[in-house]
């Protein structure tokens, strides 16, 4: 709980107002301005909510300045590079690492609810194959409460806890289908031998023709992108999952909220626009041209995958990022890629050059997952999915946070309203 003992003294017109300080246990001092309305008749204004504060949570801390992510107090460079995915779902969802009793029973529940709803397969097969993947994402993960009837009621706790298993596990079913979906391929069923990651990559590149092997490397470096991904405190899609939930929603079409916000090209689409730009600048030789353009004030080109809207001096999660990157490549090559060839390139002249130094433009999260999926064999349309999948555990930690806290109220945005004031309607024949 926040310490309480500091106030601050709001004055305006012929009001004063003494408003709470509210002191969390790491980053700035928060003004609470929940009585501002009632007590003075006024509303603040904030675009983005960039500066407000609209819930307390305990699940991830981020501080831009020092490049520092924390999920339960604990840094994500350690997490990615010593646990793995499904241990970190459990931190997230219950606030502290598991026993290894515990880890071992959890990972038991997640393996043994991958399959899908066999009249799932229908619902897939009435979209267009040529649907994009975040669409069929969207539509289906919606339309799970239309499956699931046992785990819908979100003032049951135990039904709570069954749709939060049952959405980290089964999205990776859902990604794998849709993507296999576009390409014409039939649908690979989850297996109960493979671990989350390798699972994923099993059922999305196995085919009924020939045996598919994981190989651990991959299936590490993709681990390493579910973790790196898997929550990311207040930001827009968290966000449109707790405002939904706010309504009292069922937790698929909160989820399914979510994806829909990430499948925005500001948000999640990143890695995605990373590769686009890759295949703009084409090869190696013509890295020198991009950048002097990234250089130019004049020029509106700009260097997808560098820098961070919220981390100001380097991306914590790049650092482990970049190791899965170079073994990915280390062990698939890129002579044959020119995408990949172009992006080892640019990311050894940018990291070389003074000016990408002083303007901290480093290769963020972005533009390694980036290079690993398209590396792996995903099309661009998959990014997005995949960070979907990821987030999922996020998602789902905020919303089971939020509904247990007592102070939850329904989301409601104010407004600066510039509109017309007050005015008679006019009949028609009279205007």
């Amino acid at each position: 709980m926040a310490d309480t003992s500091k106030t601050a003294t709001l004055t305006f017109d012929n009001t004063s107002m003494e408003l709470p300080i509210l002191s969390p246990t790491a980053g700035p001092d928060v003004i609470d301005i929940r009585k501002l309305y009632g007590q003075g008749d006024v509303f603040t204004y904030d675009p983005g909510f960039t500066s407000t504060a609209a819930c307390e949570s305990t699940i991830t801390f981020i501080d831009g300045e020092k490049g520092e992510l924390l999920h339960r107090g604990y840094p994500i460079d350690q997490l990615a590079s010593k646990s793995h995915y499904l241990e970190v779902c459990y931190l997230l969802l219950y606030g502290e690492l598991p026993s290894a009793e515990q880890l071992e029973h959890f990972e038991f529940t997640i393996t043994h609810h991958t399959m899908l709803h066999e009249q799932m397969q229908y619902f897939f097969r009435g979209f267009r194959r040529d649907a994009h993947p975040m669409a069929v994402m969207v539509g289906v993960v919606g339309a799970m409460a239309a499956f699931y009837h046992d785990s819908t009621d979100i003032s049951d706790p135990r039904q709570r806890e069954i749709a939060s298993h049952r959405l980290i596990a089964k999205m990776p079913t859902i990604a794998a289908w849709a993507y296999k979906y576009s390409i014409g391929q039939p649908f690979v069923y989850p297996r109960n031998d493979l671990t989350y990651a390798e699972n994923f990559l099993h059922m999305c590149f196995a085919v009924p023709a020939a045996e598919y092997k994981v190989d651990p490397i991959l299936s590490r470096a993709m681990d390493r992108i579910f973790t790196l991904h898997a929550d990311h405190e207040q930001n827009a899609s968290t966000s449109t999952v707790r405002l939904a939930s706010s309504s009292g929603a069922n937790p698929f079409a909160c989820i399914a909220a979510g994806i829909a916000c990430l499948w925005g090209p500001a948000h999640g689409g990143a890695n995605q626009a990373c590769l686009e730009m890759l295949k703009e600048i084409g090869s190696p030789e013509n890295i020198p041209e991009y950048i002097a353009r990234a250089k130019d004030k004049e020029d509106p080109f700009r260097l997808m995958g560098f820098g961070h809207r919220v981390y100001k001096n380097f991306d914590p999660r790049a650092t482990v990022m970049k190791q899965s990157a170079d073994e990915v490549l280390d062990l698939l090559g890129v002579e044959n890629n020119p995408i990949l060839a172009t992006a080892k390139e640019l990311e050894t002249q940018a990291l070389a050059d003074p000016y990408f130094a002083e303007k901290k433009l480093f290769p963020n999260v972005d533009f390694y997952s980036g290079i690993i999926l398209e590396a792996m064999g995903f099309p661009t349309s998959m990014f997005t999915p995949i960070f979907a999948l990821s987030r999922t555990v996020g998602w789902v930690s905020q919303w089971k946070e939020q509904l247990a806290d007592p102070t939850m109220r329904i989301g409601r945005p104010r407004q600066l309203y510039t509109g017309a004031p007050y005015r008679d309607y006019v009949e028609v024949e009279n205007r």
